[in-house]
């Protein structure tokens, strides 16, 4: 069959398999080489190989510890049946990516980062021990303290040290399911660069970012930090928030539905939006992490030829000449984003995960030929400011640009080729970067 991430391209041919068990995956491995796939929400093709796992049916919780909020569950389960099941019982994921439709063990193997990775970092952080399958079909219990190599190296490893079964990670004690939201509107780059410095202290921040203002308003932003409120704010309020309501985008959109135009009028209505909302409001769990989760089938808006994300992640000496240069290109080349997220990264993981201490932009487009010569420019500033590239979200990155980003790739390559599963895990991604 067909198959795409998220992002709807590329498209590769796979076989795909859905197994119900640690019997029908040896299986599979008898036959070649696969890849993990959770929920398809990685966006290019790190999740499409020869043959393909659909992991989503080993999806059980297995054990929780109230006392110390550790959560051990199959790579399959989802991270909406997690913060189903927990919320009500005073438990909220200690990360969490922009979608709450993304498994486990996709979390893990792309070593996810949320909104406080500024403060808590990423999945590294949280997760206490891992059961891999190897190329063997042998099951390894990987932690900090044992097999700690093939631990760091799954966490980020996108699936190719083997097949994670399950894990242990930990949750983060609430109160309520209300997230106490500040808003604060910042007039150019400079200025939103600055206030997410001031707000470091903040659990939760991110800048929606303006990629088409130009001049002094280049780079405006809406930066809104977020606590868990406490019972004591709620003044009447349910502790926990009505479900929202659900969108879905019933077709694909026209090629010509997303351009300058468009986004730019789009831009426009929700910095306005955004200025009358400044201060401090309660808003919902879910509308807070989760806003595109709202609108089922948002993918679908980019039209049937999909999109492509360009995400990187800039270290903090370079990361105010180097996203100024980054904008100034995506303007120029007249393509423009209304999905731009601007965020303060924290501590880097490791294995090949992708955080550092700086910034990282993440901006969607159609997937176009200028879109591609796009990227091409924008890969380049990021490399020439010592920046580098998230898989998760990657699509058409060449070897040498990910090799010359990251020197990690080769002694991932290295770790691979010499544990034996390079010709047992594969991804069109993994061959593609040369992994």
């Amino acid at each position: 069959m067909k198959l795409s991430g998220w992002g709807r391209t590329p498209v590769h041919a796979t076989r795909l398999i859905h197994p119900e068990g640690e019997a029908d995956i040896r299986a599979a491995l008898a036959d070649g080489p696969l890849i993990a796939r959770g929920n398809g929400r990685a966006y290019g093709d790190s999740a499409v190989g020869q043959q393909t796992l659909d992991m989503r049916r080993l999806d059980h919780v297995l054990a929780f510890d109230p006392a110390t909020g550790q959560l051990v569950a199959e790579a399959g389960l989802l991270l909406a049946d997690i913060i189903a099941c927990f919320l009500p019982q005073g438990w909220f994921p200690a990360v969490t990516p922009g979608t709450r439709f993304v498994t486990l063990g996709g979390m893990i193997a792309a070593d996810v980062h949320g909104k406080n990775h500024h403060r808590d970092g990423g999945m590294r952080h949280v997760t206490d021990w891992i059961d891999l399958m190897d190329q063997d079909g042998t099951i390894r219990r990987c932690s900090r303290q044992e097999n700690p190599e093939l631990f760091e190296w799954t966490i980020g490893g996108m699936g190719l040290t083997g097949v994670i079964l399950r894990a242990a990670i930990r949750l983060r004690p609430v109160e309520t399911g209300w997230i106490r939201q500040t808003t604060r509107p910042a007039a150019n780059l400079e200025a939103a660069l600055a206030a997410l410095e001031a707000d470091s202290h903040a659990t939760y921040s991110v800048a929606w970012i303006d990629c088409l203002a130009t001049g002094d308003a280049m780079g405006r932003s809406l930066v809104m930090t977020g606590e868990h409120a406490a019972l004591s704010e709620l003044a009447g309020k349910p502790t926990l928030p009505p479900a929202r309501r659900k969108r879905a985008v019933p077709v694909d959109l026209p090629g010509f539905a997303l351009n300058r135009f468009s986004v730019r009028a789009f831009n426009a209505l929700y910095w306005a939006a955004g200025q009358r909302q400044q201060g401090s409001r309660l808003v919902d769990w879910d509308s807070y992490f989760y806003p595109l989760d709202a609108i089922l089938g948002w993918n679908r808006i980019y039209g049937r030829k999909g999109f492509l994300q360009f995400q990187c992640v800039l270290p903090d000496a370079s990361a105010h000449a180097g996203m100024a240069a980054l904008l100034r290109a995506i303007s120029a080349s007249g393509q423009g984003s209304f999905l731009a997220v601007l965020k303060r990264m924290g501590a880097a993981g490791g294995g090949l995960s992708f955080p550092m201490p700086g910034h990282t932009l993440a901006l969607d487009f159609p997937a176009t030929a200028r879109a591609q010569a796009l990227f091409d420019r924008l890969e380049a500033i990021t490399l020439d400011h010592g920046g580098r590239f998230y898989l998760a979200k990657d699509a058409r990155l060449s070897a040498g640009t990910f090799r010359a980003a990251d020197p990690r790739a080769a002694d991932f390559a290295r770790f691979r080729a010499g544990a034996g599963l390079t010709a047992q895990f594969a991804s069109a991604q993994s061959a593609r970067l040369e992994l």
